[in-house]
């Protein structure tokens, strides 16, 4: 069993709450937009990282990380992306790829909406994490922490970290 924290759309902006909620976590895996280095390196030196780039990333980042990953995780295929859509509603790109082999989860972000839901059409779990950084059309900054075990997810949480443009101060 692995317990893993969930992020995406941090555009350069790293709260520091974020090691606290992600402290029990064994890896952190980051669903793009990333923004800069300096958020990208405190992860990796916090918890071991798994993270592909956005559409805001560029240079050094995207040749650091890829567009898309896929990997194992506790006997659970995972398939993470930044720009992917939701049920119903995918890219192109993904779609093609779900109708050759669907994951058992698929994790995105881009929209900076939080959404959890089962994808009927594909038999797969769909995640998106919300955004946590402060650039964005959204209202809260959201993540999501989860436990992963015999090829299924458990213990799904839901992370508020208060509201765009509010930064907490340090505790």
């Amino acid at each position: 069993m692995k317990r893993i924290g969930l992020l995406s759309d941090t555009h350069s902006y790293l709260d520091p709450h974020v090691f606290k909620h992600f402290e029990e976590c064994d890896e952190v895996w980051h669903a793009g937009d990333v923004g800069n280095h300096i958020v990208a390196n405190k992860l990796e030196d916090f918890k071991p990282l798994r993270m592909v780039y956005g559409n805001i990333d560029h240079g050094s980042i995207r040749n650091n990380y890829e567009l898309d990953l896929r990997f194992d995780c506790e006997g659970l295929d995972v398939f993470i992306t930044h720009i992917g859509g939701y049920p119903g509603r995918y890219n192109k790109r993904v779609t093609k790829i779900f109708q050759e082999n669907p994951p058992g989860l698929f994790i995105c972000g881009h929209s900076h909406i939080l959404k959890v839901m089962n994808d009927k059409q594909y038999n797969f779990l769909h995640m998106n994490p919300g955004a946590c950084g402060h650039h964005g059309i959204h209202n809260m900054r959201t993540l999501l922490r989860f436990s992963v075990g015999d090829g299924k997810v458990s213990k799904l949480e839901v992370i508020e970290l208060g509201k765009r443009g509010k930064i907490e101060e340090e505790e």
